[in-house]
C-alpha cells in the first residue's frame, strides 16, 4: 500500500502518515459525488448557506488545535498560525452573504409575447487540488462557492497537509452536508492526473506551481471543462517619491517575509524612487534584522523553516548567484544562529545592486529574500514591473490615488494595490495574467465559473 507522509520542518520527522486511495476508493467516491450533487442542487439555497455558515462556526471553534497543526505540518510560526483560520471564515461567510445575488437568475427587459430568462447551473463535480502553504485560504477560495452554488466536491491537498483536508470534509459532514457532497482524496500525482481525466469530473481547480498548472491543462486537453489555475506570482511593488516612507517600508517587508516567503502574491520585487532608495533600504535592513529566524512551535519565533530543506536551497541559490553577478546582500546569514545549509531554516535577505538578468528578479523564488532597485519615474517603475511571466498582483506605495488608477491601468497583473500587498480581499475578483494562471474566484464573478447559464426563451401562446 502507498503511503503520503507530511514531513515536518520543524525537526525533519514524520508528522502525519496515510494511505492513498486506491483505484478503487477513487471509483467509490466518484460514484458517491455523482449520487449526492443532483439532490444537493436541488437543495434550496437558503440551506446551503445555512450549512456552509454552521461549518465556519465550527472551524473557529477549533482555530487553535488547526493553527498547532499547520505550525506543525509546514512551519508557520505558531504565533502567526492561527490567524489563517480568521481568513477562512471571512472568505466563506462572505461568499455565503452573497450567494443570492451571484447565483440570481437574469430577468430580461419585458418583450411582449415572451419570458425570457437566464438561471445558473452548477457544473457538476468540482475537483479542487489545493496547496500547503496557506492550506485553509486557498482551499476556501474554491470549495466553499462550488458547493453553494451545488456542486459536489472532491478536495485533494497538498502531501504537506493532509489533516487540512480531513478536517473540512469533517466540519461540513458535522454541518449537515449530506454524504457524498464534499469528499478528501489523498492522491498521488498520477492519481490525481488520472482524475482530471476522469469523465465525471466537471471542474478543476488548481493552485500551484506553473509546471502542475500544465500538466493539469495537459491532462484535462480535449475535455472542454471549466479550469481555474492559480500558479503564483513574482510580484513588485513600486514605492513612489510621495510615498509614505515608514508605512511602506513596514507593508512591503512584511509582504515579502510573512510566511517566511512562501506565498503566491508575496512581495518579490520592490522598486523605490531614487530619492527615497537610500533611506528606503536603511530602514528596510534593520526591520529585516529584527526577524527572529527559530522553530515555529516556540512563541517567540517570528520567522519560520520553509516547507523543506530543497525550497531553502533553492532560494540560497538565487542568492549566491545574484552575489555573484555583483549584488549586495544586506543581512549576514551568521547574525542568525538557525540558519543552516541542508535544512530548512534560512534567514531573511534583502539584496541591492540587482537586475533583471539575475534568477532572483525573474524567478519564483518562494522564500525569504527581495531584491530592491531604484527608479528614476513612474514610466521607469512601470516598465520594470510588467517585465515578468507573471502577473498576479502589483503595489503601489503613494499618497496620490489618481497616479495609482493611470498606473493600475497599465500594470499587467490580477489586482492592484495601493498602500498595502499581499492581501486578498473576498469581495474582489481573485485572478491573474500571464505565468499566474487563469479563471477567477471569490467576488460575485467567481460564481460565473462554477456555473453554467441557461437560457430560457418562453412564447406564450394567443
Amino acid at each position: 500500500m502507498q503511503k503520503l507522509q507530511c514531513i515536518s520542518p520543524v525537526d525533519n520527522a514524520v508528522y502525519v502518515e496515510r494511505p492513498l486511495a486506491a483505484a478503487q476508493e477513487i471509483g467509490a467516491a466518484l460514484e458517491l459525488a455523482s449520487g449526492a450533487q443532483p439532490a444537493w442542487a436541488r437543495t434550496p439555497l437558503a440551506e446551503r448557506v445555512a450549512i456552509v455558515r454552521q461549518a465556519v462556526m465550527l472551524t473557529e471553534d477549533r482555530r487553535e488545535q488547526l493553527g498547532e497543526e499547520l505550525c506543525w505540518m509546514m512551519g508557520r510560526p505558531i504565533r502567526f498560525a492561527s490567524g489563517e483560520l480568521l481568513g477562512f471564515a471571512e472568505r466563506a461567510n462572505y461568499m455565503a452573504g452573497i450567494a443570492e445575488l451571484g447565483l440570481a437568475e437574469i430577468r430580461l427587459p419585458e418583450k411582449p409575447g415572451f419570458t425570457r430568462l437566464i438561471r445558473r447551473e452548477p457544473l457538476g463535480i468540482s475537483l479542487v487540488v489545493a496547496p500547503w502553504n496557506y492550506p485553509y485560504l486557498t482551499a476556501v477560495n474554491a470549495v466553499v462557492p462550488a458547493l453553494l452554488a451545488g456542486n459536489a466536491v472532491l478536495l485533494k491537498h497538498s502531501a504537506q497537509t493532509p489533516l487540512c483536508a480531513e478536517h473540512m470534509v469533517e466540519v461540513f459532514a458535522e454541518a449537515g452536508l449530506p454524504q457524498g457532497v464534499f469528499q478528501y482524496l489523498h492522491l498521488s500525482h498520477a492519481d490525481t492526473e488520472s482524475l482530471v481525466r476522469a469523465p465525471e469530473v466537471d471542474h478543476v481547480a488548481f493552485t500551484g506551481s506553473v509546471a502542475g498548472g500544465r500538466v493539469v491543462e495537459h491532462a484535462a486537453a480535449g475535455r472542454f471543462i471549466q479550469l481555474g489555475l492559480e500558479l503564483g506570482g513574482k510580484d513588485p511593488a513600486y514605492v513612489r517619491a510621495d510615498a509614505d516612507l515608514d508605512h511602506a517600508v513596514a507593508a512591503a517587508v512584511d509582504g515579502a517575509f510573512f510566511n517566511s516567503g512562501q506565498s503566491c502574491c508575496g512581495i518579490e520585487r520592490i522598486y523605490v524612487h531614487e530619492s527615497l532608495h537610500d533611506a528606503f533600504v536603511e530602514r528596510a535592513v534593520a526591520t529585516v534584522r529584527a526577524y527572529r529566524l527559530g522553530r515555529p512551535d516556540d512563541p517567540e519565533t517570528t520567522l519560520g523553516p520553509l516547507v523543506r530543506a530543497e525550497a531553502a536551497d533553492f532560494v540560497r541559490a538565487q542568492v549566491d548567484e545574484a552575489i555573484a553577478g555583483g549584488a549586495t546582500a544586506h543581512v549576514n546569514p551568521a547574525s542568525f544562529a538557525e540558519d543552516r545549509r541542508g535544512t530548512a531554516y534560512l534567514a531573511p535577505q534583502l539584496l541591492t545592486g540587482v537586475d533583471h538578468g539575475m534568477r532572483v528578479m525573474r524567478e519564483e523564488s518562494f522564500g525569504p529574500v527581495v531584491g530592491v532597485m531604484p527608479v528614476r519615474d513612474d514610466a521607469e517603475a512601470l516598465a520594470l514591473m510588467n517585465d515578468s511571466d507573471f502577473g498576479l498582483t502589483a503595489a503601489i506605495f503613494t499618497t496620490d490615488e489618481q497616479a495609482a488608477l493611470a498606473l493600475g491601468e497599465r500594470l499587467e497583473c490580477g489586482t492592484v494595490f495601493m498602500n498595502r500587498c499581499d492581501y486578498l480581499d473576498p469581495a474582489l475578483a481573485w485572478t491573474g495574467v500571464k505565468n499566474s494562471g487563469r479563471g477567477c474566484t471569490l467576488s460575485g464573478i467567481g460564481y460565473e465559473h462554477l456555473t453554467r447559464p441557461k437560457s430560457f426563451h418562453l412564447k406564450r401562446q394567443p
